[in-house]
């Protein structure tokens, strides 16, 4: 499975983005898809996961009530809806997927499908 990512930009503290993780491949819906975020300085972090479904979400403590994940697996996308953005939540957004058929993981190193990053700035 591809996956790219797209959304990304300029937003004051407060505001609010949309995310987009387009997927290629026959058998996109049978892949759980991640939200992984690098901030500058600082590692990888998991922020947010979803099953191949999409009944099955994750969200870590920072970010639950502020970001939703969601996909629509016959359009092959994967969005995260970000309000209520912060300054800490600037960093580089990739859409990741682990192996086919493995349920999303908060462990980055289980992701083996990156798309590349998209660029998330939020100023104070």
């Amino acid at each position: 499975v591809q996956l790219q990512a797209s959304g990304g930009g300029l937003v004051q503290a407060g505001g609010s983005l949309r995310l987009s993780c387009a997927g290629s491949g026959l058998m996109f819906s049978s892949y759980a898809v991640g939200w992984v975020r690098q901030a500058p300085g600082k590692e990888r972090e998991f922020v947010t996961g979803i099953n191949w479904s999409g009944k099955n979400t994750f969200y870590i403590d920072s970010v639950k009530g502020r970001f939703t994940i969601s996909r629509d697996n016959v359009k092959k996308m994967v969005y995260l809806e970000m309000i209520s953005l912060k300054p800490e939540d600037t960093a580089v957004y990739y859409c990741a997927a682990p192996p086919r058929y493995s349920d999303y993981s908060a462990s980055v190193q289980d992701y083996i499908y990156w798309g590349q990053g998209t660029l998330v700035t939020v100023s104070s």
